[in-house]
């Protein structure tokens, strides 16, 4: 794009009675989402926040109303978004909200949110924050912005940065989460309970047999006219959320964090996806002593024992028998939610599986293997219907866990809503290296304490059903 932003109202005005500059700016979508945000950043330099936001609506505004007026009909169309009619938000259809990733993962009363507008994005804050920031080209306009975050982290009583670090500010701790989401297994999946203090106890139902009463104890009877009630009551237990640390390591060359852009790409590369690594691993095998407790071998799992004569070193080691039984052990209201997860040595497992029929059979897991368009279509992502997702962080191949038919609702994520770095000049001093350390408070574990016996005196049921171990 070679239009020039502009840095005011009277200079986007001057864009806009320029035939051929609107001109190339409707030629793509990339020239349009570019000259808006360019344009709120310009004037909402010397201060972030809601006048970003409100320069964005206002520009977007200027130019639904140019095409109102000038009957455009090859333009995206200009949207409101939902809400009440004095805070809709105009939305040219097909570009992105600033926000709209965050607002997941988004919680204002987290601590650090009231910080929140002080910084573009979170390399922005790891490069001011870094301790020799002042050696940055773009210091000038870095130094106000850190002066802010310590009057505010200080005055709500937040970490002090002196004392060992800083508490990232909420959208930006939302930011980082919102990128591990997009390859974490088990948290967008999970149910997420925000946590004020360190310690909160979720209520649950003690639920552990429908043979002579449901949801813990609530018995039914059928009476006469006018008979006596029998009495009845639940009986209910807690799960309790105790924040863990989650510290993330990493070691940056001082000349990368003198390079804005360059940052910028390690940072959206490194961070988030170590966090959702670790965090994975934990909810999905974690013990619970010092980390989270993983579904996986959790006392509300349920372990599907192996047919006869299977095992490891002999034959198959995953068999359609298996997939038949685990399904029919998950919770019968959880068969449109569960998943199943799989290590990637159980591929080809799954691909070779075969239905054995009197002297004959054929294949079970079959797809157009041949291809699509260019031949580059996928295998099959789903066993009776339900999709498979394949992780390195459960046990190899044989190994109870290896293969697990799970419903992740049923999986609390205690999320403490604090994100801290802290970065070291000395410990890599001779390296001329940065040491930076995130620190993430979390915690998760199953919903339910036990499996589920059924009225029917059947095999239990479990949100979380896995395959024994072959030996």
């Amino acid at each position: 794009m070679t239009i020039t932003i502009p840095d005011s109202p009277a200079g986007l005005a001057d864009v806009l009675a320029d035939a051929d500059k609107v001109k190339e700016l409707w030629a793509s979508k990339e020239n349009l989402e570019g000259f808006i945000n360019g344009y709120a950043k310009a004037v909402d330099k010397a201060d972030r926040g809601e006048m970003r936001a409100e320069a964005r609506e206002q520009m977007q505004l200027v130019l639904a109303e140019y095409l109102k007026n000038n009957g455009a009909t090859d333009a995206p169309k200009v949207n409101l978004a939902d809400g009440p009619s004095h805070k809709r938000t105009p939305m040219i259809a097909g570009l992105p909200s600033a926000t709209a990733g965050r607002k997941s993962v988004y919680n204002r009363r987290a601590p650090g949110a009231a910080a929140d507008g002080i910084f573009e994005d979170a390399s922005e804050f790891f490069r001011a924050t870094w301790h020799h920031s002042r050696r940055l080209k773009d210091w000038n306009e870095l130094a106000p912005k850190v002066e802010k975050l310590r009057e505010v982290q200080n005055s709500y009583g937040s970490e002090v940065p002196g004392d060992g670090g800083f508490l990232i500010p909420e959208e930006l701790r939302s930011e980082i989460l919102q990128l591990a989401l997009e390859t974490a297994t088990v948290r967008p999946r999970a149910t997420v309970i925000p946590m004020s203090s360190a310690r909160v106890p979720i209520p649950t139902i003690d639920d552990p047999s429908h043979t002579s009463s449901i949801l813990g104890g609530v018995v039914g009877y059928w009476t006469e006219e006018a008979a006596g009630l029998t009495e009845s009551q639940a009986s209910f237990g807690r799960v309790v959320l105790d924040a863990k640390k989650l510290t993330v390591y990493a070691e940056v060359p001082n000349e990368l964090l003198m390079d804005a852009p360059a940052f910028e790409g390690f940072f959206s590369g490194t961070f988030p996806k170590a966090i959702t690594w670790f965090e994975d691993v934990a909810f999905l095998t974690g013990t619970g002593v010092g980390e989270p407790l993983g579904f996986i071998n959790s006392p509300v799992a349920v372990t599907q024992a192996v047919e006869n004569g299977q095992n490891a070193g002999n034959g198959p080691t995953v068999v359609w028998e298996n997939i038949v039984k685990m399904y029919s052990r998950m919770l019968p209201t959880s068969l449109g939610r569960a998943c199943w997860i799989v290590s990637p040595d159980v591929f080809p497992q799954l691909a070779t599986m075969a239905l054995s029929v009197g002297t004959g059979g054929g294949p079970v897991w079959i797809g157009n293997f041949s291809g699509g368009q260019g031949g580059d279509a996928a295998p099959p992502a789903t066993i009776l219907g339900r999709p498979v997702l394949i992780s390195e962080k459960v046990g190899p191949l044989g190994t109870t866990g290896d293969i697990t038919f799970a419903d992740m609702s049923y999986y609390l994520v205690g999320d403490r809503m604090e994100m801290q770095v802290s970065a070291s000049e000395h410990y890599k001093f001779a390296n001329d290296k940065t040491a930076y350390r995130v620190v993430q408070r979390v915690d998760g574990r199953p919903w339910l304490s036990t499996a589920l016996t059924p009225k029917n005196g059947g095999p239990t049921l479990s949100p979380v059903v896995q395959l024994g171990t072959r030996s």
